[in-house]
């Protein structure tokens, strides 16, 4: 049996800490923008840890679609970051250190020095160390199949899951209990949930706009397409959890927004994320999703949620 540190009492005298684990450099804004926002205001201690700088994403703004600007892609996207992560507040960024990983079945997939190559007990041993260095009392990141498949976000909700059970561990990874880091055991592990598609009036919103969204078919789609990505929709849906918690961020929408835009090179001036209006935000999705998928200690849960350091206060 595992000798697991207890979540103390005593953590109750030290300010609230929230950890997010995320894939690349945007998504840390799309999914938790609003709490990190929220949540930095209060005087809660936010850390951000980033897998990798998703240098070989596409770059979706042609002007920006430069051979220059592609052979600097994660130096131009940690900066993006950077950022984001000063709109939304006093942030602080952690990066896990590893390359990205790319589409599921590309040749980047492949590449040995990929996170989703990466040797997964090193991943998730530099994620506990992590975890051990800041002390969260919440830890964030994504369902077992990262949100829509891409492999830095599975293995990012993987480490995630793994780190939040062993950071407790006093027999896992004693090297660093060698180098002064206690063990700890966060109290509660929650995974976003994005369903914009399924948020009432923003399939209409984006229409009036003129924006088309991204989880519409194409009108000339043809069958086996269509079932490819119906089958693909289906397994989205099957792998999120229920919503246990939705936190108000409509007084933050417009840090969030101004976040947003920051990640110049991966979304689009005239797509849903940027060419919704903060009242828009505001009126449709005012709060960010979550479900809890793990609990411990002194976390009293009774659901649902308003707010991720409930039972924690």
């Amino acid at each position: 049996m595992r000798r697991v540190a207890a979540y103390h009492a005593s953590a109750m005298s030290r300010p609230l800490s929230l950890l997010t684990i995320h894939a690349h450099p945007d998504d840390e804004t799309i999914s938790t923008g609003g709490v990190m926002a929220r949540y930095a205001a209060e005087g809660v201690r936010v850390v951000c840890l980033t897998s990798n700088l998703g240098e070989h994403g596409e770059i979706v703004v042609p002007e920006l679609d430069t051979p220059e600007n592609r052979a600097r892609l994660a130096e131009i996207r940690g900066e993006e970051l950077r950022r984001a992560l000063a709109r939304l507040g006093p942030i602080e960024s952690r990066l896990l250190g590893y390359e990205d990983s790319g589409m599921m079945d590309s040749a980047d997939n492949a590449d040995p020095n990929a996170f989703w190559n990466a040797d997964l007990e090193e991943a998730i041993g530099r994620t506990v160390r992590v975890v051990r260095e800041v002390r969260p009392d919440v830890v964030i990141s994504y369902n077992d199949f990262g949100g829509y498949g891409h492999p830095d976000h599975i293995r990012a909700a993987q480490v995630a899951v793994a780190a939040y059970e062993r950071a407790g561990d006093l027999s896992a990874y004693p090297g660093q209990l060698e180098d002064g880091l206690a063990p700890w055991a966060p109290a509660k592990l929650y995974e976003t949930v994005l369903n914009f598609a399924g948020r009432p009036g923003i399939l209409q919103r984006v229409t009036e706009r003129g924006i088309r969204a991204w989880w519409l078919p194409d009108p000339d789609e043809p069958p086996e397409r269509r079932a490819e990505r119906e089958a693909f929709m289906a397994r989205m849906a099957a792998a999120s959890g229920p919503v246990t918690t939705r936190v108000d961020v409509a007084a933050f929408m417009e840090r969030k927004r101004a976040a947003l835009e920051e990640h110049a090179t991966q979304l689009h001036r005239d797509g849903v994320f940027l060419g919704l209006t903060v009242d828009d935000w505001r009126e449709l999705a005012p709060t960010e999703d979550f479900s809890l998928r793990a609990a411990r200690g002194l976390a009293e849960v009774r659901l649902p949620e308003d707010d991720l350091f409930a039972g924690l206060r």
